[in-house]
């Protein structure tokens, strides 16, 4: 027996590799590696840097990488630290105060800052109120930047003095934007930006203010972390350390949902290249049975006869995924310029991380898929040189599903989906599998009895697929599985864009009216009303505080996990309705019903607060609301649109239980673009009320929907890609098989044109089968993910019906074009050959 050296068998496998290139499974093959590589590696690209490119987002809106907060003054020490590790440094100060004029005052929030201010992020400003703004440095001593709101509630002009305390400043520019603004919806005052050098000379910081002092840092991230590790020991109470991860709800949360959607579509373009690669491996392996045989004459033993094959595909495969490692790089370029404008200019690089694994993704497939067909390569008996009927023992069944499960968890694990979405990927496609393919056999079974009266060309059409109803069941899975993809992937993107979309249609409200007087709701309504195309709904709001759960005190009644929620921390902006508010659906409980003696007002609770607070329906809720304590239960749960700028609340009381309460009303609506006169006017005529416009933040979620759209469909790419490497693997495992059909037919007389008409028939039949089966497929895989993945209202889709008059003419044009061959060879040479 000859015992070749590892180094020689390897020339071998590259020189014989090389020879037999123009074999159609090897093409096959190597292109589905290179496509589940290519996708594998761009969304491996796309999600590193899309992550760092979002934390670059987060620090612009804290303004720095790392902020040190809190309302006392930083110590010495504090400061000399991040000096000593080279981190450049600004300060703010935060505070409320009145402004006045010679004629009115107003509260305003107000920022000091140093000429450093912002470290991330840019300050823009314009030249007048409702002008175009502008990238601006910060003011200068003795200069000021106000808000809009105040320029209205003051009737005020750029190069007019305001008295911030004891200091005059003359007011700039117009503050249009601060990338670290904080707060929310409900506690905000005009603001205000001067010179932290002019703060002093206010003499509004004393004893016993109310003030937010910011130290702001950035740097290296090594330095960052010397400088927290160093400092948080000795953080006081009233102090706290926090960093960028927070990033931006709503840019963050759609960006996210992108994410989410690329990792599917790339899941679903690499199992779709795995059936492919199983195919073609299965007929590499057994167009080799007699060379192998061969290589055992010769006196290789079985282990390197097996040896032999293996690095045929391993150098295959590390070609194809090197390659397809360079295509994913480049295609996550295209990716970040349909996502461009979202992002930071300067978004990081991801090194090759992405890369490799990437193509780790490709040799894990290869292994998973491949190895199972191939290991009965070194089981061919020598004796097959002399008897063409000796096969070898083909592999236990364990082996071959076990190394294909294996290779689907490593990839689910590499792409790191969550568990819901793989059990329903996997529960749904593997029940989808069992069911459609007992249906298909059936269906096969059926067919015999409406052959009976058919022409020639479909009883030979149609009976090859009659011989061999396990097979013939197995490949309208298999297009099926490619049909059911590219309509599952094409679903998803329609609906779940459509979802999203309807979050944010054309008239979203681009308003909020904050603190409107009980006086003056009706008249505030009414010329709302007259601007609008709507008539606002205005809800009444008073601060609160939840105090107990079930009587007993809230920070002991929660988890020390969730005793951090700011819900718990803060006062929450309370509301009471008789009518479930739009936008809102009640997931547990109902909507008020009439009290029975004894009975505690109710309160519906957002879902996810309660879940977070592990509060249930029936638990006795504690509030102080304005120094008195309210006493509630626990009527419902809802789950609350909160990307749909219409006032949201975590708590709605019962009619009744709050009214005794001073409170003032909060609305939302829409104005067109060009009414900047109309909204001066209207803040004139209720100088009480608040303002606030969100049309910039609108305009930017319009935008991130329209550009996930493009990813979307870009990545759709892959996965039709992947969907012909199945169909081209699936067309060459039964190539040789029909070559010797069509040869015999041929020497019994039957015409070329009989042979085509039978060759449609077939593929006419087996492309309708396939779509049926992905029709039912898909609907079955949508309604799992509908309901378990992505909370969405799932109804039937009868477009899906059309998928068997799709699957019947994509599988007629590509069968017919990839059998070709078995119409245009010779039939003596095919039958000498046999």
């Amino acid at each position: 027996m000859t015992n070749l050296p590892f180094t020689r068998l390897l020339r071998l496998a590259a020189r014989q590799l090389m020879r037999e290139s123009h074999a159609g499974e090897l093409r096959v093959l190597f292109f589905a590696l290179l496509v589940a590589v290519t996708a594998s590696s761009a969304i491996g690209y796309f999600s590193a840097r899309l992550n760092g490119a979002m934390l670059l987002r987060a620090t612009e809106f804290l303004g720095a990488d790392l902020q040190l907060s809190g309302s006392l003054s930083p110590a010495p020490q504090q400061i000399d630290s991040g000096l000593k590790f080279g981190l450049t440094h600004a300060r703010v100060v935060e505070f409320s105060s009145v402004i006045a004029t010679d004629q009115d005052i107003q509260l305003a929030a107000v920022k000091a800052a140093d000429s450093r201010y912002p470290l991330r992020g840019n300050l823009r400003s314009a030249s007048a109120p409702y002008l175009a703004d502008e990238v601006s440095q910060g003011p200068r001593p003795g200069e000021a930047w106000a808000e809009a709101r105040l320029f209205a509630a003051l009737s005020l002009a750029p190069g007019d003095e305001i008295e911030v305390g004891d200091k005059r400043l003359r007011l700039t520019r117009v503050l249009t934007h601060e990338p670290d603004r904080a707060g929310d919806f409900y506690s905000f005052n005009p603001r205000v930006l001067m010179h932290l050098d002019d703060l002093a000379e206010t003499g509004v910081i004393q004893p016993g203010s109310r003030v937010r002092y910011r130290d702001l840092w950035s740097g290296s991230t090594d330095a960052l972390a010397r400088y927290r590790q160093e400092v948080e020991a000795d953080l006081k109470p009233q102090q706290k350390l926090e960093d960028a991860r927070g990033g931006n709800r709503q840019i963050g949360g759609a960006l996210g949902r992108a994410e989410r959607y690329l990792n599917l579509a790339s899941l679903a373009a690499i199992l779709l290249c795995g059936v492919a690669v199983a195919l073609s491996a299965t007929r590499f392996a057994v167009r080799r049975y007699d060379a192998s045989a061969l290589l055992r004459c010769l006196g290789l033993s079985r282990r390197q006869a097996l040896g032999f094959y293996c690095l045929q595909l391993a150098l295959l495969g590390l070609l194809a995924s090197s390659l397809g490692a360079l295509l994913g790089w480049f295609g996550q370029h295209v990716l970040f310029m349909l996502l461009g404008d979202l992002l930071p200019a300067d978004v990081p690089g991801a090194g090759a991380l992405p890369a490799l694994a990437g193509i780790a993704t490709g040799l894990v497939a290869l292994a998973g898929f491949a190895l199972p067909p191939l290991a009965a390569l070194g089981r061919v008996p020598p004796l097959r040189v002399l008897r063409s009927d000796a096969l070898p023992v083909p592999p236990s069944s364990w082996l071959i599903y076990g190394t294909a499960l294996l290779a689907l968890g490593l990839i689910m694990w590499r792409l790191s989906l969550d568990l819901g979405l793989t059990l329903s990927l996997l529960g749904g496609g593997l029940v989808a599998t069992l069911l459609l393919g007992g249906l298909m056999l059936q269906l096969l079974r059926g067919a015999r009895r409406l052959l009976e009266n058919a022409s020639l060309s479909w009883r030979l059409g149609v009976g090859q697929l009659l011989r061999h109803p396990l097979a013939a069941a197995g490949q309208a899975l298999a297009f099926g599985l490619i049909l059911m993809s590219m309509a599952l992937v094409a679903l998803l993107r329609g609906e779940l864009l459509d979802n999203w979309q309807a979050q944010l249609p054309e008239n979203s409200p681009n308003h909020f009216a904050l603190n409107v007087l009980p006086a003056e709701k009706e008249a505030f309504a009414a010329r709302v009303a007259a601007l609008s195309s709507e008539t606002p709904t205005l809800y009444p709001v008073t601060p609160g505080r939840l105090m107990e759960i079930n009587a007993v005190p809230v920070r002991r009644a929660v988890t020390k996990e969730e005793g951090g929620d700011n819900a718990l921390r803060r006062d929450l902006s309370l509301t009471w309705s008789a009518e479930l508010p739009e936008g809102n659906r009640l997931t547990a409980g109902q909507w008020w019903q009439p009290l029975q003696p004894g009975e505690l007002p109710g309160v519906s609770v957002e879902a996810e607060l309660a879940a977070r607070l592990d509060l249930k329906l029936g638990d006795r809720l504690t509030f102080n609301v304005g120094g008195l304590e309210r006493d509630v239960q626990i009527r419902s749960l809802r789950s609350v649109e909160w990307d749909s700028f219409k006032p949201n609340f975590f708590m709605i009381f019962e009619p009744g239980t709050l009214e005794d309460l001073p409170a003032t009303y909060l609305t939302s609506f829409y104005l067109p673009p060009d009414s900047e006169r109309e909204l001066v006017a209207l803040s004139r005529s209720f100088p009480s009320a608040t303002l606030l416009q969100v049309e910039a933040i609108l305009a930017q979620l319009r935008a991130i929907l329209a550009q996930v759209t493009l990813a979307v469909e870009y990545v759709l790419l892959f996965v039709l890609a992947a969907g012909l490497c199945v169909l081209f693997a699936g067309l060459q495992a039964t190539l040789d098989e029909r070559l010797r059909q069509g040869a015999l037919l041929r020497a019994l007389g039957a015409r070329r044109s009989l042979l085509l008409n039978a060759r449609r028939a077939e593929f006419a039949v087996l492309g309708a089968a396939s779509g049926l089966l992905a029709a039912l497929g898909c609907e079955l895989v949508s309604y799992l993910l509908y309901r378990q993945v992505f909370d969405l209202v799932w109804a039937p889709h009868p477009w899906l019906l059309l998928l068997p008059v799709f699957g019947a003419a994509l599988i007629v044009f590509a069968g017919t074009l990839g059998t070709r061959k078995a119409l245009s060879a010779s039939p003596l040479s095919l039958l000498r050959s046999a």
